[in-house]
């Protein structure tokens, strides 16, 4: 199975593709869709919207796993990151790719074993589970790996369980 993981935002959208073949996994890419700060909020979502197509069309991936938003005090950048969150959803739909939403709880008890671990543990398990040589930079990047881990680790459960994702 080919898992695109995204942890949205409005001016880093964070990325990773891996591939699970039975929890042995291979990571094929990964990086961030950056907007400009300072243009149309329209043309920074269409520019997310565009990269996560591009993305889909060249890994073809079977599914995407992406952040669901966690409390903010701020109602501006919820509801920014909500619409990155949307356009991303909009482009894997458009293509056909089912769509699984995670929480930073769920990403976190998947990937480190803890709902409630620090950043940096959840950094260092990504490199440590994907075998990488540095941590992915920036954060979004890693907590997009994260995302794609937790799916692999929710299907690996549902499998066991027999209801298949």
């Amino acid at each position: 199975m080919r898992i695109i993981g995204i942890d949205p935002g409005i001016a880093i959208m964070g990325y990773g593709i891996i591939d699970d073949d039975c929890g042995k996994f291979k990571v094929l890419e990964y990086g961030a869709i950056t907007t400009r700060a300072g243009i149309k909020k329209s043309i920074r979502l269409k520019d997310i919207y565009d990269g996560t197509i591009l993305l889909i069309e060249k890994y073809r991936p079977d599914v995407m796993a992406i952040e669901e938003l966690f409390f903010n005090k701020n109602a501006k950048t919820v509801i920014t990151i909500g619409e990155s969150r949307g356009v991303a959803i909009l482009a894997a739909v458009n293509c056909g790719i089912d769509v699984f939403e995670y929480t930073p709880l769920q990403v976190k008890q998947s990937v480190v074993g803890y709902g409630r671990a620090e950043k940096k543990q959840v950094q260092n398990m990504v490199k440590a589970i994907l075998g990488l040589n540095e941590i992915p930079k920036p954060d979004d990047v890693a907590d997009a790996l994260a995302v794609a881990l937790c799916h692999c680790n929710s299907n690996i459960m549902n499998m066991k369980l027999g209801s298949l994702k």
